[in-house]
């Protein structure tokens, strides 16, 4: 097993593939200290690492001390109030109004597997594949169990946690604050690498120097954001994509989060994640119990790459579910950025028989099909088809789309309500909102309250009709707007702090109805484009769009981001029209091509007013996703350059898990003057297996690519991409 208990020196020794973890019950007073978590190790007992022989000694010994020692100890889980004085975990309201918790070690159970979260998303595995913990700790003065648990999975480089807190008194408790993890680190050697953006250039990748104080990534605008991603990385400060020691931190939630690492005062460094405490404040009564989301931990002493490819790995095989999991998408057209708002029945079918003529497998009818939607200021929430514009009605499009020989896809916003809209006209209350104050507006919409049970079940059952109304086999969930103006009709001021937790399981339990009732319906998430990309979302849909921006080039940036800890098989990714919508920028079609193929592949344009030479371009472009595509999306991700850092040049690899085959993408941001040609070093190869080019049909040895490398000669001007496809001998 991958956890043991070790009864005489009071240590959890946690191990996975090449990786340690360990826990010790420290005292008399049964402290729980982080001991170690790195590369593998044989020891058991390391407790001198705890330096319990140096001042500030243990309170048993020296009870003098006893706050010094609270604030220096590297507690396994940290509380407020006892004289730690770092960030700290879990905080607390008693009925007295008293805000200290000390937690001390209890009990505990190891088994096999893993157990669902209660109404969370969160990675799963079979008994064979992982192990796991469960300790309870006890505060007896507050009458609360708190319950740390860990998963250990054997075959990759992978620990989970997450806190269950139980009242077990007979008063309520007021829970302030709850992380899902603490760990304190050694000395302050480090960097911190985060994803920051903005709509549109959402995840650029940003690595800064670990220093003295508070270092946070964070969103408190009821998603995970464009603007911060709830993952982390801490890493040595000479690590490399391929050397050195590297910690990455993936929250599995879709709302509000706190990632914050400190530089304390001893040189140390200590990392914290889970749901943001901003307006958050959880009402526990006596036998209720609340669940922390599961934070995903992976080490890597092979650098950021081989932790790259521990999270896709597990993703991949131990978050994402359903029928489509292990499946290669059906190649999309979305008339988004073809039509906009200015569509009908007649024009989708004249953009499906093009479609159809090249390829293409799947129409997707974006916003405006609904209620009286000409623009984006009305009739969300009015999910009826608007038979002015779809004539003959939905069934009739979708299935003069199927004589085509495409799906068809649709379209939903079910978060939000329209002022002008039938909905609000007649339920004004249901929209978050705070009573006797006019709520303010962001895309000329408001959120709909998902505290509100009514309101889900209206939604979801309008949305259910639609869906069974057609042959409609791919729904698109996008969220347009942050959450302001916090307040609900229905929830009382003395639990107002639950109101953004509520909502975040209330759109959980509508998508968990979603894929359970429609199974065989691809379901693609999308926030504003990509402010919704988070390990929550992929528990419910194999894919999320990536981004609003589709221009070939800004893509280079997100998606480098995305997949430092997503798979790409999640990335949504389409070839759009020139000048590219958002930033003006005219590229090569073929590259575009070149850069969707990394995701999930699909079109964004209006295919019947494209140049002739693009669109026969298209019937190519379908053949190399079918070609590539089972390697794009089982392989694994190595980086070759980053545009990020260089400006002028991106590359990146995909290897089969056999090493049998190789795709390697080359993209010239900018040409070059009086240049000899690139020569880029592979990675990821067998280095004593001989591969060939099959473009060119060179053979060389895997050793001499990775370790020489190849010449790129035939990348010229700006935007220019090239693939090269290996294949062992």
């Amino acid at each position: 097993m991958g956890i043991k208990f070790f009864e005489d020196d009071k240590i959890f020794k946690l191990d996975a593939k090449n990786t340690s973890y360990i826990i010790s019950i420290v005292d008399e007073e049964k402290f729980i200290g982080h001991v170690y978590y790195g590369k593998k190790i044989i020891d058991e007992n390391v407790n001198y690492l705890l330096r319990l022989e140096e001042p500030p000694y243990v309170p048993s010994k020296n009870n003098r001390d006893r706050v010094s020692f609270y604030d220096s100890f590297p507690m396994e889980y940290s509380t407020h109030g006892i004289g730690d004085f770092r960030e700290t975990a879990l905080a607390i309201k008693d009925f007295n109004g008293n805000t200290t918790c000390k937690l001390r070690y209890c009990s505990h159970k190891i088994y096999e597997g893993k157990k669902e979260l209660k109404d969370l998303p969160a990675t799963f595995g079979k008994n064979n594949e992982c192990t796991s913990l469960e300790i309870t700790c006890l505060d007896e003065d507050a009458n609360l169990e708190v319950i740390l648990i860990y998963t250990v999975f054997e075959s990759l480089d992978v620990i989970t946690r997450s806190v269950r807190v139980e009242n077990i008194g007979k008063e309520e408790v007021y829970l302030t604050k709850v992380l899902s993890m603490c760990i304190d680190f050694d000395g302050l050697n480090y960097d911190m690498i985060s994803l920051h953006g903005s709509w549109a250039r959402e995840r650029h990748i940003l690595r800064k120097k670990v220093t003295y104080g508070t270092q946070t990534v964070s969103s408190v605008r009821g998603e995970s954001s464009h603007q911060d991603n709830p993952f982390i990385v801490l890493l040595d400060s000479s690590a490399t994509q391929d050397f050195g020691e590297v910690y990455g931190f993936n929250l599995v939630y879709s709302g509000n989060f706190l990632a914050q690492v400190e530089g304390c005062q001893f040189d140390t460094t200590r990392v914290l994640m889970g749901i943001n405490p901003s307006d958050f404040e959880w009402k526990l009564e006596p036998n209720e119990e609340f669940v922390a989301p599961e934070v995903v931990m992976v080490y890597s002493d092979e650098g950021i790459g081989k932790m790259t490819r521990t999270f896709h790995d597990l993703y991949r095989n131990h978050l994402i579910r359903g029928k489509f999991k292990d499946k290669k998408r059906p190649i999309l057209i979305n008339n988004w950025e073809a039509t906009y708002f200015d569509f009908d029945t007649d024009k989708l079918l004249l953009i499906a028989r093009e479609a159809a003529n090249v390829g293409i497998e799947m129409l997707v009818m974006d916003d405006g099909w609904f209620g009286h939607r000409n623009a984006d200021n009305s009739s969300l929430g009015d999910w009826i088809i608007n038979e002015n514009k779809i004539k003959g009605g939905l069934k009739y499009l979708v299935d003069e789309v199927n004589k085509l020989g495409l799906e068809f896809g649709i379209w939903f916003e079910p978060e939000m309500i329209s002022p002008d809209s039938d909905l609000y006209r007649e339920h004004p209350d249901w929209c978050i909102h705070i009573d006797g104050r006019t709520p303010a507006l962001c895309r000329e919409q408001y959120v709909l309250d998902l505290t509100r049970k009514e309101v889900v079940d209206y939604i979801y059952e309008s949305i259910k009709k639609v869906l069974s109304s057609a042959n409609i086999t791919y729904v698109k969930w996008d969220m347009n707007r942050q959450i302001t103006d916090l307040g609900s009709s229905v929830i009382g001021k003395e639990q107002h702090g639950e109101i953004l937790h509520r909502y975040v399981l209330a759109v959980y339990d509508m998508m968990n109805r979603l894929t359970t009732d429609f199974p065989n319906i691809l379901l693609e998430n999308c926030s504003g484009g990509g402010a919704r990309f988070d390990p929550g979302m992929l528990y419910y849909s194999p894919q999320i769009w990536c981004s609003d921006d589709t221009d070939a080039i800004e893509r280079l940036k997100i998606q480098e981001g995305t997949a430092m800890v997503y798979p790409l098989s999640a990335m949504g990714a389409h070839v759009s029209d020139c000048p590219n919508h958002t930033v003006g920028r005219t590229t090569p079609f073929e590259t575009r091509g070149y850069v969707a193929l990394s995701g999930t592949f699909g079109y964004e344009l209006d295919i019947t007013k494209i140049s002739e030479e693009d669109r026969n371009m298209i019937p190519k472009q379908v053949a190399m996703y079918h070609k590539y595509n089972d390697l794009v999306r089982e392989g694994d991700y190595y980086r070759i350059d980053n545009f990020s850092e260089n400006n002028n040049f991106d590359s990146w690899a995909v290897v089969s898990k056999n090493k049998d085959e190789a795709l390697i993408t080359c993209i010239q941001v900018l040409g070059r003057p009086n240049y000899h040609s690139r020569r880029i070093k592979l990675k990821g190869l067998d280095e004593n297996s001989m591969y060939r080019n099959e473009e060119t049909n060179e053979i060389y040895s895997g050793g001499v690519l990775m370790n020489g490398g190849i010449n790129l000669t035939d990348l010229y001007g700006d935007y220019a991409g090239k693939l090269i496809h290996l294949i062992k001998c």
